[in-house]
């Protein structure tokens, strides 16, 4: 069996770490052990940080489409109610970009539709 010398791949591998860590502060982004631990935890954060965000981002919309709700006198879930009631089927990014850019659109009240009983 010949003899393989394989510095170059695993100095590779090695450089392919430390850039990645590279941002890191101190030892983190110097230190090949370190900087190996600190690139799985930081992939792991990102990776639960994905999903999370997206939760984050849909309890800023309620609050930007409560806050336009009350200040017409009527709460967020009576809104939604009466937006699915007409069958107005508006997602809440939509209904929070509205709520925030367009006060005016956001502040006429909701009427039921013509030829339904009240």
């Amino acid at each position: 069996m010949t003899r393989v010398k394989r510095g170059s791949i695993a100095r590779r591998y090695r450089k392919d770490i430390l850039d990645f860590a590279s941002g890191f502060r101190g030892a983190h982004s110097r230190l090949f052990r370190t900087a190996n631990q600190q690139e799985k935890r930081a992939l792991a954060y990102a990776y639960v940080d994905r999903n999370s965000r997206k939760g984050k981002f849909r309890r800023l919309r309620i609050a930007r489409i409560n806050a336009a709700a009350r200040k017409n006198g009527i709460t967020y879930s009576s809104m939604i109610h009466n937006l699915f009631e007409n069958q107005v089927f508006l997602n809440r990014k939509t209904l929070a970009q509205v709520a925030t850019l367009d006060a005016y659109c956001s502040s006429r009240p909701v009427r039921k539709i013509s030829g339904e009983k009240d």
